[in-house]
């Protein structure tokens, strides 16, 4: 893949995830959340898993863990509420601080050194967990695509890191009273991430391969 392809193909399929997790559903006259939010979420994709997702054709994505992008949008629908930070109260210091986050946590290296590479293997989500939790100190949540019909296997598509007000790493423990705000986006033709299942085999794909 050409570097400008490899560029666009990174800032056009994906919607930044660095969004602040409201306690409260309701919506200001604005559009914008009350000021009530506990966290960040902070999500990665993986490319392979997307581009099976995308009804869409899709050839040669990145081989590595990806920020969920770049664009308008995302600032206008969770940066707003993540502005009552000084770090945060601006598009250049919101997706600035995304970058710097997304170098610092090192996803990529990460499961490299934990030895969790893309392969035709499986692997249990279990195992998956532990090495991220080790490596990080915190439990971050993790989301696959079911397996299709007649297989075993889900595929693991995401993985959320949580974030304090402070900016400092937290568990992304499950909230009451709402779905997940990034999690909603994860919807491409007919499928849809959900948090992945422990007791089945996780499948790591190093090719995209077309789902039935």
């Amino acid at each position: 893949m050409k570097p400008a392809e490899q560029y666009y193909w990174i800032l056009g399929c994906f919607c930044m995830a660095l969004c602040c997790w409201s306690t409260s559903d309701t919506f200001t006259q604005s559009g914008i959340h009350p000021h009530t939010w506990k966290k960040l979420y902070f999500a990665h994709h993986w490319p392979v898993t997307v581009c099976k997702m995308d009804a869409n054709d899709c050839h040669d994505p990145p081989k590595y863990w990806t920020i969920h992008g770049l664009w308008k949008h995302e600032w206008e629908k969770h940066g707003t509420c993540a502005a009552t930070l000084e770090a945060l109260n601006s598009q250049k210091k919101y997706f600035g601080k995304a970058i710097e986050l997304y170098r610092h946590v090192d996803l990529n290296g990460c499961l490299l050194k934990a030895g969790i590479k893309p392969s035709s293997s499986y692997y249990k989500m279990t195992a998956i967990k532990e090495a991220l939790t080790r490596f990080y100190g915190v439990t971050p949540k993790i989301q696959c695509l079911p397996p299709e019909e007649g297989e075993k296997a889900q595929t693991i598509g995401q993985i959320e890191f949580c974030f304090t007000k402070e900016l400092q790493l937290v568990n992304c423990t499950a909230l009451e009273g709402g779905s997940n705000p990034v999690q909603a986006h994860l919807k491409l033709g007919t499928s849809e991430l959900s948090v992945c299942n422990d007791t089945l085999p996780t499948y790591y794909p190093s090719e995209v391969q077309d789902r039935k």
